[in-house]
């Protein structure tokens, strides 16, 4: 009786190995499966997105307000903040483009309105 006890005992723990060799592998691909389809997913914005296209011939409200990140009713206290905070990033003298340091400079003036007609950049 003990004979056939030690029998079933040692046919148990390959059977049990198995199972556990088979659920690694299935967890294994389960995860390379969920990995590329992580990396597959379109990109999301992680942080704050600023206006992305070109620019128009004379510049409007809207397209200001989308330079500077802001709506068109914002306040003139917050389109300052949006002014000071975009042209940080893009100042000429930290590495930045004239033209676009102008076009935010246009932008501002749109947004608080003192542009007086024409085309405010200098480009």
């Amino acid at each position: 009786m003990q004979q056939q006890s030690r029998d079933s005992t040692e046919m148990v723990a390959p059977l049990i190995a198995g199972i556990a060799v088979a659920a690694a592998a299935y967890a294994g691909r389960y995860s390379i499966r969920a990995w590329q389809a992580f990396k597959a997913r379109p990109p999301t914005a992680r942080v704050r997105r600023f206006y992305e296209g070109g620019f128009q011939p004379s510049m409007t409200r809207r397209e200001a307000a989308l330079i500077l990140g802001v709506r068109e009713s914002t306040p003139a206290e917050k389109i300052k903040e949006a002014h000071r905070r975009v042209m940080v990033a893009n100042h000429p003298d930290a590495g930045g483009s004239h033209y676009l340091a102008s076009k935010i400079n246009e932008a501002k003036d749109m947004m608080l309105r003192r542009n007086k007609g024409g085309s405010g950049s200098a480009f």
